[in-house]
């Protein structure tokens, strides 16, 4: 194995717990604290790459439950119907990212009732010169490996609220899945079938593909892409059922010889897709699959759809860090966003 320079692995390994802990510490900020539900009408999650992924698992997880619709915005503007009647969440683990400053800058200009999430920073600051709700991240992460100091603030606020009255059972029936799952991945793991390794030695040096089933399934699947070529270093691909098979599953006739040496198609499955996908799976994987090296499943497991969120977004973790380790690759350093930083800093 390749070195982990920034302990990458450990910080992977820990997610269960950092789940629990900001529960525990969401839980235990005042009642009075939170904005007031009444004149609600639309929730907004504003944030960028691993700290925008907030949205994106509330959209899936719970937009059947909420009364409210919800919009993940992964821009600079704030969109323009936000105002008064908007509950916003900024999202930004360093606190400094510029496009969720503007956004939430936004946000405090229109009136809205802003919640800011981070470990400090300008983001912290412009919540305490807006008089807006601050929620601290644990300092000591990669963004990447902060989802649960990111995603339950989130679930807490809107808990608290009385949003989403099933926030609380999920997150806890999140922890008891994810522990799981971690324990049947870690590297130290002896005599017991670790699906996420034996998922990475497959893929090799193929480009995945992942393709997931509706929202929840979408949203795991990008998450597996991002994972991928942030902690991998590797191209990969992800696309949604159904929508994927009204375009891209045109997209296998003419390069069938270079596509079966390249592309590994991994479907990530939950139980609560729609019974129509499971046929549009069968299917689309029949007229396919002759163009792709291979077909990879995997399952997700946990009571909720929160729990199966988080259980396939995690499986992901573990499979870009082997496909790092295995090609060694050290999964923790972002060169290239680093380097794209700069640039636009000295801009």
């Amino acid at each position: 194995m390749s070195t982990d320079t920034l302990e990458f692995l450990s910080a992977v390994a820990g997610l269960p717990e950092q789940v629990d802990l900001a529960h525990a510490a969401a839980a235990a900020i005042a009642p009075g604290s939170f904005p007031d539900a009444g004149n609600i009408n639309n929730i907004v999650v504003c944030g960028m790459g691993g700290s925008g992924i907030a949205g994106d698992v509330l959209v899936a997880s719970s937009s059947g439950e909420l009364r409210v619709p919800v919009i993940v915005s992964k821009q600079i503007r704030t969109p323009g119907f936000v105002g008064p009647d908007s509950l916003v969440f900024a999202m930004s683990y360093s606190g400094e990212t510029a496009e969720t400053l503007s956004m939430a800058a936004g946000a405090r200009d229109a009136g809205a009732q802003l919640v800011c999430v981070s470990r400090g920073g300008s983001l912290a600051t412009l919540a305490a010169d807006a008089g807006a709700l601050h929620i601290s991240c644990p300092d000591g992460y990669l963004p990447r490996a902060a989802l649960g100091a990111l995603v339950v603030p989130v679930f807490v606020t809107l808990f608290r609220m009385g949003l989403l009255p099933s926030a609380h059972a999920s997150l806890e029936s999140s922890v008891v899945q994810l522990r799981a799952r971690r324990d049947a991945c870690v590297p130290s793991v002896e005599g017991v079938a670790n699906v996420a390794r034996e998922v990475a030695r497959k893929i090799g040096r193929t480009i995945p593909l992942i393709y997931g089933g509706g929202a929840l399934g979408g949203v795991a699947a990008y998450r597996w892409k991002c994972d991928v070529n942030e902690n991998a270093k590797a191209p990969a691909y992800f696309a949604q059922y159904p929508e994927l098979d009204h375009n891209e599953i045109c997209a296998w006739g003419q390069h069938g010889d270079v596509t079966r040496q390249l592309i590994s198609l991994i479907e990530v499955r939950h139980s609560f897709e729609h019974a129509e996908l499971g046929r549009r799976f069968t299917f689309t994987r029949e007229i396919i699959e002759e163009a792709v090296h291979q077909v990879i499943s995997v399952a997700a497991a946990g009571e909720s759809r929160l729990a199966q969120l988080l259980d396939l977004m995690y499986l992901g973790d573990w499979v870009s860090c082997y496909m790092a380790l295995d090609n060694d690759v050290d999964p923790g350093p972002i060169e290239a966003i680093e380097r794209l930083k700069g640039h636009l800093a000295g801009a």
